[in-house]
């Protein structure tokens, strides 16, 4: 019984922690791979940004889009923008969608 509060307890304090935990990696990760493209913002007024004609992450399309639609797009990539599978663990595109939907809500 001890040992099944115990577990309890740790799941309760990785669920509390991980959404700041991923806000900090995903926002990394955005900051060395999406950044260039996507702008700060994510409205993709970049250079590098205009150029390729990244859309805005936060038009309502992107907006629409579920988590695993966004999932999807990292992943495989879309358009001109590269897939990060294998570039990319799978923690860190679920923290890159975490923080892209942070970006959202500004």
């Amino acid at each position: 019984m001890k040992r099944y509060r115990v577990l309890v307890v740790a799941a309760l304090v990785t669920a509390i922690a991980l959404p700041a935990a991923a806000q900090t990696d995903g926002a990394s990760v955005y900051a060395s791979k999406c950044l260039m493209c996507h702008a700060a913002d994510g409205t993709g007024s970049t250079p590098a940004g205009r150029a390729i004609k990244a859309p805005s992450l936060l038009s309502p399309a992107a907006v629409k889009e579920s988590n695993a639609d966004l999932l999807v797009v990292i992943n495989k990539g879309k358009g001109r923008m590269p897939g990060y599978a294998g570039r990319l663990t799978a923690a860190e595109i679920t923290a890159v969608t975490a923080y892209i939907r942070t970006l959202q809500k500004q």
